[in-house]
């Protein structure tokens, strides 16, 4: 699910077309699931691998329980590529989320995560209370509009460690929109709408800043011609004691 305001986000995965029965490959109707983005943990907190999260959700309680499982996103070349981590316990420190999760005992493991991104299965009918937060199948295919014209469709979503991006196809091309409140005021699900209030610049070029004027011939030629205030007079136009 995605969200204006940093809530909890989605995208779509599918389970293996064919499973193992009796050492044997047996075809496997495709399953398409959805997999929610919960929170992301930011950096090491302490000595005994503890982790600050970034929560993208509304119901921590429900969400961060002891034994949750998590798959975790994070660069192919990280030894936790294609792993999934379990929570043993979410504790608050000053109003930030610290989890403490199984086999990660020190700082060093923690600082391996650092900004990794967690995510979590969730059955395709169980539906989310959380305001301003839709899956991505509802927001692909919008209308987006600005002023009150539409500018494009919304193609596709980018989840990223920051935030989300609005890919909105456009006449002249895609153009990456970030999905926050400032810039996407409104999302109309009932009428398809997407409204945006971008800053200058994020739709269109903005015009070059012209130029100083150039001078005028007379100024050119006032310049050309204005004495060195410090140079001597000329010897030949320096008139004498007499005034000759």
């Amino acid at each position: 699910m995605a969200s204006a305001c940093g809530s909890t986000s989605s995208t779509p995965i599918s389970e293996p077309a064919v499973s193992l029965v009796n050492d044997t490959l047996v075809p496997r109707a495709q399953s398409p699931r959805a997999q929610l983005r919960v929170g992301r943990l930011t950096k090491a907190h302490g000595l005994k691998g503890a982790i600050k999260l970034e929560l993208f959700t509304d119901d921590p309680g429900r969400r961060f329980v002891p034994g949750a499982v998590f798959t975790l996103q994070v660069p192919t070349g990280s030894p936790w590529h294609g792993k999934k981590i379990e929570l043993v316990e979410l504790r608050w420190y000053n109003q930030h989320a610290v989890g403490f999760f199984k086999d990660v005992p020190d700082r060093e493991a923690a600082e391996a995560l650092a900004k990794a991104i967690l995510w979590i299965d969730q059955d395709d009918d169980e539906e989310s209370d959380e305001e301003d937060a839709w899956y991505d199948h509802q927001l692909v295919g919008l209308k987006v509009v600005r002023d009150g014209v539409q500018i494009g469709t919304i193609g596709r979503l980018e989840h990223l460690p920051a935030q989300d991006l609005l890919i909105v196809k456009t006449a002249t091309g895609d153009v990456m929109v970030p999905f926050v409140k400032a810039i996407v005021p409104s999302v109309d699900i009932a009428t398809g709408i997407v409204t945006i209030t971008p800053p200058p610049g994020l739709l269109e070029e903005l015009p070059e800043e012209p130029d100083d004027e150039p001078e005028t011939p007379l100024e050119a030629d006032a310049a050309t011609h204005e004495p060195d205030a410090g140079a001597e007079p000329d010897a030949e136009h320096t008139p004498d004691q007499n005034g000759a």
